[in-house]
């Protein structure tokens, strides 16, 4: 259930009618802020939120997702504010609330499945994870956006194993594989600029 407060943060994000100073603001801002060494994350970021084959509110929670999961709020309002022109609030709520999501949990997920990855004894597979996950099953948007949001954390977050499983999800509930790639764009472009930004 979105709880008021979630609900606020997203009707605030919605475009203002009122005048304000010259200069770019929100996202557009991020951009231009960016050094010269980083040209190309400009251009890349206007792009992968602008074209490619999936649907907007996929593009933009992908986009939200790998910046709360870079821990860079500043980058997620940013989207969120630029997300705000192009989704319904309620849609934009629902995607906000799956991103965080995804974030949280493939924080959680990604350490723990790779380490059982990369120990390389199976022994470890064997012993129950007993991490809860409950939420994964309870998309606010759709199991596949869900399992979008958390394949780009993990693909950020390096685990092959959480990669491969959610990539094999996506792919069974309809997606296609130029649909993981061009999320995966998206998820590589907000991660560099996200660690731009931390220079």
């Amino acid at each position: 259930m979105l709880i008021p407060e979630t609900l606020d943060t997203v009707a605030s994000l919605a475009p203002s009618s009122a005048t304000s100073a010259p200069g770019p603001t929100g996202l557009e801002h991020v951009r231009q802020s960016l050094p010269d060494e980083a040209a190309d994350l400009k251009l890349n970021l206007q792009s992968v939120l602008a074209d490619g084959t999936l649907s907007a509110p996929r593009r933009f929670g992908v986009a939200i997702s790998v910046a709360y999961a870079s821990s860079d709020t500043v980058l997620a309002r940013a989207i969120e504010s630029e997300a705000a022109k192009h989704l319904e609030a309620s849609t934009l709520a629902a995607v906000r609330e799956d991103a965080r999501t995804a974030a949280a949990l493939m924080s959680m997920n990604n350490v723990f499945y790779r380490f059982r990855h990369l120990v390389g004894k199976p022994g470890y597979a064997q012993i129950p994870a007993r991490l809860r996950m409950n939420r994964l099953a309870k998309p606010r948007t759709s199991k596949a956006d869900l399992e979008l949001f958390s394949l780009a954390v993990s693909a950020v977050n390096g685990c092959e194993s959480c990669v491969q499983s959610h990539e094999s999800v996506v792919v069974t509930h309809g997606l296609t594989e130029q649909d993981v790639h061009d999320a995966i764009r998206i998820a590589a472009t907000v991660h560099a600029v996200s660690v731009v930004r931390s220079w």
